[in-house]
């Protein structure tokens, strides 16, 4: 009995207690809203977040939408957004500083939906490719509008210069196709090197520059060689082949720049080891090779070479002086790959990121006998060029 009475006590006393609470209930009459809504309405500006607290009370304690809902609404749902926007721009801002890639695409774009024309974060997540090769192929689309904005006149900042900006975010566009579609990589690449930045003098954007030839055009135009191995000449295979020789003309430039480049003896040694096997296999010897090297970043990088749809007329040509371009002796068609420094330095916005990485590519000498034509004779029989891929990592 007496467990009864202590458990009637305290239900009474609880009952006691709430009383009061239940009393504090707002109701949604007109004294509470006018007091409600002039209070957001002195706060609106200078105090926001004393006139949020107003909205939300107002808004929860009136559900039904009348005069002063539809405003409280929107001015509740910009401060959330505003404030939430706040958040996540100090923690992209950190995730920027602390060069946490991953994170700077993940918090760009909570930023970009509530700041979609925020240039400034379009280039770091633009960038952010060269930090986390992973993330190249995300960051290269935030890279092509980012170069929408700088073209239309938009800041370039963080960059330092709006050759800096450019140049990276061409870099990164250009990187992000070199393996699926890397004739798409060149004019990208084409553009980032010339640009005034340091990635003018990069030897691994030229070696990547020269990769990009051998795995697209060079490719592409040695497959279609391969119907005329074996066979007489005639004008739509020496077509074919002049058209090779003029993307094998462009690649050798690309490695001789990376060999100009490079630095450390190591990379220089690897890079010469590749243009000297490509070099004697396009001019039928290395006599000038070491002058083109020293000169070659004295010249204006190439354009891709226009596809010649027609023989040139043949002219009398002096005895070969060692330029890889402008040779008349035909050559044979090859794939070769590019070999890459051992030092590979990206910028990001002005910083540089190293690492490591050396490769060789095919070497057209070592992979298929030669076809040398003249005049109208019958080539030699060669096997079917196939192009191989040989990448190792240092």
């Amino acid at each position: 009995m007496r467990q009864t009475i202590k458990s009637f006590m305290l239900v009474a006393m609880l009952a006691a207690f709430s009383a009061p609470a239940l009393a504090q209930t707002k109701e949604c009459n007109e004294e509470f809203k006018s007091a409600t809504y002039q209070k957001w309405y002195d706060n609106r500006k200078e105090h926001q977040d004393v006139a949020y607290q107003a909205a939300k009370e107002y808004l929860a304690t009136c559900t039904t939408e009348d005069q002063y809902s539809t405003a409280l609404k929107k001015f509740a749902t910009a401060y959330e957004a505003m404030t939430a926007n706040a958040t996540s721009g100090k923690e992209f801002e950190d995730a920027f500083k602390n060069k946490k890639f991953a994170e700077q695409i993940r918090l760009g774009k909570v930023v970009l939906a509530n700041d979609p024309d925020n240039t400034a974060v379009y280039i770091i997540m633009g960038v952010a490719g060269l930090g986390d090769p992973a993330l190249l192929a995300e960051s290269a689309q935030y890279a092509k509008k980012a170069i929408e904005l700088i073209e239309a006149g938009k800041p370039f900042a963080p960059a330092g210069s709006k050759d800096q900006a450019l140049a990276s975010l061409n870099y990164v566009i250009g990187k992000a196709n070199l393996k699926n579609a890397p004739a798409d990589a060149i004019p990208y690449l084409l553009k980032a090197a010339r640009f005034e930045s340091d990635l003018k003098k990069n030897p691994q954007l030229y070696a990547e520059l020269a990769a990009a030839y051998a795995e697209g055009p060079v490719a592409k135009l040695t497959d279609n060689y391969k119907v005329f191995v074996g066979k007489d000449e005639t004008p739509e295979s020496k077509l074919v082949l002049a058209n090779l020789n003029q993307v094998i003309d462009r690649q050798i430039d690309a490695l001789a720049r990376a060999a100009a480049l490079s630095t450390n003896a190591a990379d220089k040694k690897a890079v010469m080891d590749q243009l000297s096997e490509l070099y004697k296999y396009r001019n039928k010897s290395d006599t000038g090779l070491n002058e083109l090297v020293a000169g070659i970043l004295s010249k204006p990088l190439p354009d891709i070479p226009t596809p010649l749809t027609s023989l040139p007329t043949p002219t009398p040509t002096p005895a070969n002086t060692g330029s890889q371009s402008g040779m008349t002796g035909s050559a044979q068609p090859a794939t070769s790959g590019a070999t890459k420094p051992a030092s590979n330095t990206t910028s990001t916005s002005g910083q540089n990121k190293t690492t490591s990485t050396t490769g060789t590519g095919t070497q057209p000498g070592k992979t298929q006998t030669g076809t040398k034509t003249s005049g109208g004779a019958k080539p030699a029989a060669s096997p079917t060029p196939k192009p191989r891929r040989n990448h190792r990592r240092g």
